[in-house]
């Protein structure tokens, strides 16, 4: 363990047992049950990135640090990424085995968790608390949840699709930021004289493609309130606005805008492509500036924040000229932290498990994370953003709310699972073309309508 790293835990723990002040800005209470030495074990699945800068000091900072300052918590964690998580959620779900504590997302991924009840409401023992005012409205409003419930306690408020842009290389390409898209794809050709790829993109997994790309571009064809209208039963998803903008998806493609080798990046690989200048930008969404940083373990940054200052620069989509809504991206309450309805109320292990919760979720864990960059826009409402030291794209994505003026859903966080699975696949298959955006529209809709049958049950 670096030196460093054991400076940072030591001066950390000794101000948490000093003062035990957690997310609720009071005393925190022992655990009931544990007055006699008793001791609380807890399951534990958490989501983690090793290839984003700090992902190494999260275990100290957060984890260790918890530990040692609550010895009456024993703490056994999981730690997955990507779709191993998912799946390890699932066949926990299905064997009715949910860990105490684990990492979860407000619907989309997460949406068996929520229709099956399989998490316990957060909102009497934050009332009990008194941390409803220390979180932003929009983050504990159980209306975004697809439970109708405060199930997970968010991070904060996620931007789902962030256009980085090299400007560095357009530079040297004798080019311009594009406003339109005929002004990006004009731009394909020169870059790849230079041997430059347009958009670097890790469409290899799945959802990257849906979420961090088209459900901007479903929202901009499709309007305001298209989603509603599909499960209101006003529209279906092989109507023309969604169904062109799978056509659009093709169009990307077909131009070069993106190319098919995105659909062989993985996502732990786009990074390094972008940062070795291996295209003009990269679409992800604003969590990807955390894998940019400084290392804090190391000292080292993927891209130098001297570089960031003066290469890179954060945008949307540019304009579209058939759509109906422009200069927007895709906007969802975050990820977060939720609790197992299993766990008994009042239990020992239901104290255990909201102290954690509390902890992950309070002001010195989410002002690491804004640091760090895991948490570029934070739910707490009392984190100082102004006196942190942020390197260059950090500040850029803080202040990235000022670069669109529309917001469209995430369209994994308004559909069932099983509906998003085809559009998912789909979407890799319109870009190998082995379907057609047609085929794609009927089998979602085809998916959607057993959905709502389902439901209906």
């Amino acid at each position: 363990m670096k030196a460093g790293k054991k400076i940072l835990t030591v001066a950390l723990t000794a101000v948490l047992a000093s003062s035990m002040a957690f997310a609720g800005g009071g005393k925190e209470k022992a655990p009931a049950g544990t007055a006699g030495g008793e001791k609380v074990t807890l399951k534990v699945l958490n989501y983690l990135d090793m290839t984003s800068a700090n992902s190494a000091d999260e275990l100290v900072t957060v984890w260790e640090a918890f530990e040692k300052a609550n010895p009456d918590i024993i703490i056994e964690r999981e730690d997955l990424f990507n779709e191993p998580f998912h799946q390890k959620t699932e066949a926990y779900a299905a064997a009715g085995q949910l860990p105490d504590v684990l990492y979860c997302w407000p619907s989309g991924r997460s949406t068996t968790l929520h229709a099956k009840k399989l998490l316990k409401d957060l909102t009497p023992l934050m009332k009990r608390d008194g941390l409803m005012d220390k979180y932003s409205a929009l983050s504990i409003d159980p209306k975004v949840q697809s439970g109708g419930y405060l199930a997970e306690l968010p991070i904060g408020v996620t931007q789902t699709h962030v256009l980085y842009v090299n400007t560095a290389v357009l530079k040297e390409c004798g080019l311009s930021i594009p406003k339109t898209y005929d002004e990006l794809k004009a731009q394909v050709p020169v870059l790849k004289a230079k041997g430059y790829e347009t958009i670097l993109m890790a469409n290899a997994e799945s959802w990257v493609m849906q979420s961090c790309l088209f459900s901007d571009i479903a929202g901009r064809f499709g309007g305001s309130g298209w989603d509603q209208k599909i499960l209101n039963g006003q529209a279906k998803f092989t109507d023309a606005d969604f169904l062109n903008a799978l056509k659009f998806v093709k169009t990307l493609y077909a131009d070069g805008v993106l190319s098919k080798n995105t659909l062989a990046t993985n996502y732990g690989d786009v990074i390094g492509q972008f940062a070795t200048r291996k295209g003009a930008y990269l679409i992800d969404g604003d969590w990807r500036n955390g894998a940019f940083i400084t290392d804090k373990s190391t000292g080292q940054a993927l891209i130098a924040p001297e570089v960031q200052k003066t290469d890179l620069a954060l945008m949307v989509f540019p304009a579209i000229a058939s759509a109906k809504v422009n200069n927007s991206t895709s906007v969802i309450v975050g990820t977060g932290w939720a609790m197992s309805a299993a766990i008994p109320a009042g239990s020992a292990r239901e104290e255990a498990a909201w102290r954690l919760i509390k902890w992950m979720q309070g002001k010195e864990i989410q002002t690491w994370r804004v640091s760090t960059g895991g948490s570029p826009t934070p739910s707490r409402t009392d984190i100082d953003m102004s006196a942190l030291k942020l390197e260059p794209i950090q500040q850029m994505v803080g202040s990235f709310a000022k670069q669109y003026s529309n917001s469209t859903v995430v369209i994994d966080g308004v559909f069932a699972a099983s509906v998003c699975e085809p559009l998912n696949t789909g979407l890799q298959e319109i870009g190998m073309g082995s379907k057609t955006p047609e085929q794609v529209a009927a089998e979602v809709q085809k998916a959607f309508e057993a959905w709502k049958a389902e439901q209906k049950k």
